[in-house]
């Protein structure tokens, strides 16, 4: 029973949202993100998950220059880190996307200030063990980084950002009146194209080869974090 009670809490619902590639996420998020927003994800991580016990289980924190839009997280595997926009989006496959942006834009000042941390603590390695403890560790996890960030630039206080999960972090600012939720997306990869031929064999030993790539994409997700 606790088993299944638990299952249920990692998996929740699907709501109502927007299927889209990355190419149309791209181009969806960069006409509406700005310094500040945070985007949440729904991912198979299950050492998150097990962790935070959230079905939220990622968050970058963006910064928008006239250069590029930009992505700040920390991840197993890569650590603290900084993508474009796009990579970004490659990297999370079929991630379900939850956009979050300030109420008010960020002033100058707090935008330098979000930013400079953010800058700060790359390179730093992923830890996430020490969300159960509230102490502070050599690396850190995603919700910790886009915490400190927050306050950092004045935004937000947090006794433990340490302890700040995806799905805490995404209520204390929607209950604060800090930021405003967007309209979510579901990520979907780019259709493969068919290979020409007549014969069937080829074709069946695409689909099995399409689908083996899949499980173990899938697979990597659930164990490795990636």
């Amino acid at each position: 029973m606790n088993a299944i009670l638990l299952f249920t809490l990692l998996a929740g619902p699907i709501g109502d949202i927007s299927v889209v590639t990355p190419r149309e996420a791209r181009c969806y998020l960069a006409d509406r993100v700005q310094t500040g927003s945070l985007i949440f994800s729904r991912g198979d991580c299950l050492a998150v998950k097990v962790y935070s016990c959230s079905r939220l289980t990622h968050v970058v924190s963006v910064v928008v220059h006239d250069s590029g839009i930009y992505c700040y997280d920390s991840t197993g595997g890569a650590g603290v880190r900084k993508q474009s926009l796009a990579d970004y989006l490659e990297s999370q496959k079929d991630a379900e996307l939850h956009p979050f942006h300030p109420h008010k834009p960020l002033t100058k000042k707090q935008a330098a200030q979000f930013e400079a941390h953010l800058e700060s603590q790359l390179g730093r390695p992923y830890a996430v063990t020490h969300h159960l403890t509230g102490q502070r560790a050599n690396g850190l996890h995603c919700s910790e980084y886009a915490t400190d960030a927050l306050i950092g630039c004045g935004l937000l206080t947090a006794n433990e950002p340490s302890r700040v999960s995806p799905a805490s972090l995404a209520e204390g600012i929607l209950k604060g009146d800090l930021y405003e939720e967007a309209d979510s997306l579901q990520l979907a990869p780019e259709p493969a194209p068919l290979p020409e031929s007549d014969w069937w064999c080829v074709r069946l030993w695409y689909s099995t080869a399409q689908c083996t790539v899949d499980c173990c994409r899938k697979m990597r997700a659930w164990f490795c974090c990636k």
